[in-house]
């Protein structure tokens, strides 16, 4: 059945091209025309001068609301889906850590069953291909070197659903393993490593098109020793996360990695935990425990910080107070991480697309969310 047009009038339009004086019509949850002038028949609805932004994406998260990913629960996922969805972030890769080869797949065959129904846009393994020193809130005991054929049961499993996998360049097979996930078609992201500066540059002649939380769980920046930091940031194939929490990365160095890749580089993620959305206590991650303490999480034995508990809208507003224009840091939390991870229609207000918008106020504030032509929030 045929959907009213329904018209978003005096809106400004968030899109690749910047930021413009625009109507957008909606017919049958997708993004039908973008014009000025005369808009002509249909449902008017007035903004008042706020922004339209596409539906941000989360490509790194693993859980919220007290659910996780790695549970592999599907009314949990679909909790995390809603709440998120409610906030603004519209399209989700579920995010799985370090598990044993059975819980992993077993994982991956839970997401694929809701990427199937539309609930997810993609499964993401963060673990277990990852070095040991720099596990963050990973199990060290359930970490392993790199296996194409452990890596190709996870194809099997994931039915095509499995979109990225990080992995720390300097492990036995790493290479080997890149190179399998980029013929696949499957996105190798750099990460949990330390990996030199030639073996980060030798990672990304093999395929690898992300880095992981860069910063984080990663080598350090050093003038004689760059590391994978510089590796990744000096190379345009390579688009870089970021969680702008402001716990996990300074403001200043956040800056940084805008002005050294440029906003078309750097995507915005959370790395949000299940704690997401409820406050401070004990939690899990995987098998681990996580404190959560003035909303910053930290493994209970080590002390290793561990996932955020922001929603992706706050990284946004994080990027514009450190001094990322608005558009830019828009991007940067869908665009970007939409086209680094192969989605398709969504990420960006344009004809043809998925209506899935966010209207934000002046303080980049969510006002209202729509998802495939219906407001949600």
């Amino acid at each position: 059945m045929l959907q009213t047009p329904l018209i978003l009038t005096g809106a400004r339009a968030v899109t690749a091209d910047g930021t413009r004086e625009a109507w957008v019509r909606i017919e049958n949850g997708r993004v039908a025309e973008l014009g000025t002038g005369d808009p002509g028949p249909g449902e008017r609805q007035d903004l008042g001068g706020r922004l339209v932004a596409p539906g941000l994406v989360d490509t790194h998260i693993h859980g919220g609301t007290g659910h996780a990913f790695p549970d592999a629960d599907p009314d949990g996922v679909r909790e995390i889906v809603a709440f998120n969805r409610r906030a603004g972030v519209t399209s989700l890769v579920g995010g799985l850590v370090a598990a044993s080869p059975r819980n992993t797949l077993r994982q991956v065959e839970a997401l694929a069953e809701l990427c199937d129904a539309g609930e997810l846009a993609g499964i993401y393994l963060e673990g277990p291909f990852i070095a040991r020193s720099k596990c963050g809130a990973h199990d060290p005991d359930l970490l392993r070197d790199p296996d194409t054929t452990e890596f190709d049961a996870w194809l099997r499993a994931g039915r095509g659903h499995v979109r990225m996998i990080t992995v720390a360049p300097e492990l036995p097979g790493a290479l080997d393993l890149i190179g399998a996930a980029h013929s696949s078609g499957v996105v190798a992201a750099v990460g949990h490593t330390e990996a030199s500066y030639e073996q980060t540059l030798a990672a990304i002649d093999a395929g690898a098109r992300v880095a992981t939380h860069v910063y984080n769980a990663m080598r350090p920046l050093n003038h004689r020793d760059p590391g994978p930091i510089a590796a990744v940031l000096g190379d345009e194939r390579v688009t870089v996360e970021l969680i702008l929490d402001n716990v996990h990365v300074h403001p200043g160095a956040a800056r940084l990695v805008f002005d050294a890749a440029g906003p078309d580089r750097v995507s915005l993620v959370t790395d949000a935990m299940s704690a997401t959305g409820l406050g401070d206590g004990e939690y899990t991650l995987g098998e681990l425990r996580v404190r959560v303490t003035d909303g910053r999480a930290h493994v209970v034995e080590t002390g290793a910080i561990a996932s955020s508990t922001i929603v992706l809208p706050q990284a946004v507003r994080n990027a514009v107070a450190a001094g990322v224009p608005a558009a830019e840091a828009i991007r940067s939390a869908s665009s970007v991480p939409s086209a680094a991870l192969g989605l398709s229609g969504v990420g960006s207000v344009e004809v043809g697309g998925h209506a899935d918008l966010v209207v934000l106020n002046e303080d980049l504030s969510v006002d209202a969310v729509m998802y495939r032509g219906s407001w949600v929030a």
